[in-house]
C-alpha cells in the first residue's frame, strides 16, 4: 500500500467523523423546525460525500480503480466493506436531489429516509471504517 494514500483515507474520515457527528446530534431532534430540518439534510449531504470519499481514498489505498461515487458503492459493497448497496444508491440519488432541487415533500421525504435507511448506512460505515484505523 501507498503511504501517502493509507494516509490521506484517513485525513479523510477524520473529516468524516467529525460530519458524522454533527449528523448524528441533529437526528436526536425529534420534531425539527423547518431550519433544522435544513441543517439535518445539509449535514446529510456533508456526511455522505465525506462517506464516498473515504471510501473511494480507501479503495484507492487497496489498489482498486474508482471514480465515481457509484462505482466506489458497487466496489466496496464487492468487497464486503459496505452492506445494502442498493441503498446506497438510493442514498446517492436523494443526496443529489437534494442538493439541486427544494421541493418541501421531496425534503420531508428525504428526512424520513435519512432516518430510517441512510443514517443506519452511514453509521455502519463509520463502525467499520473505525475498526480499520
Amino acid at each position: 500500500m501507498d503511504n501517502f494514500k493509507i494516509i490521506r483515507w484517513k485525513q479523510r474520515f477524520e473529516n468524516f467523523k467529525k460530519s458524522f457527528h454533527l449528523l448524528e446530534r441533529t437526528m436526536s431532534i425529534a420534531e425539527p423546525s423547518e431550519a433544522e430540518r435544513g441543517g439535518l439534510i445539509q449535514f446529510y449531504e456533508i456526511t455522505f460525500e465525506l462517506g464516498w470519499k473515504t471510501l473511494k481514498d480507501y479503495l484507492e489505498s487497496e489498489g482498486f480503480l474508482v471514480k465515481t461515487p457509484r462505482d466506489v458503492i458497487k466496489q466496496a459493497f464487492q468487497i464486503d466493506l459496505i452492506e445494502d448497496g442498493e441503498n446506497w444508491l438510493e442514498a446517492l440519488n436523494d443526496r443529489n436531489l437534494t442538493v439541486h432541487v427544494y421541493d418541501e415533500a421531496i425534503m420531508l421525504r428525504v428526512e424520513s429516509d435519512i432516518r430510517t435507511t441512510y443514517f443506519p448506512l452511514l453509521k455502519v460505515l463509520y463502525n467499520q471504517l473505525l475498526k480499520m484505523q
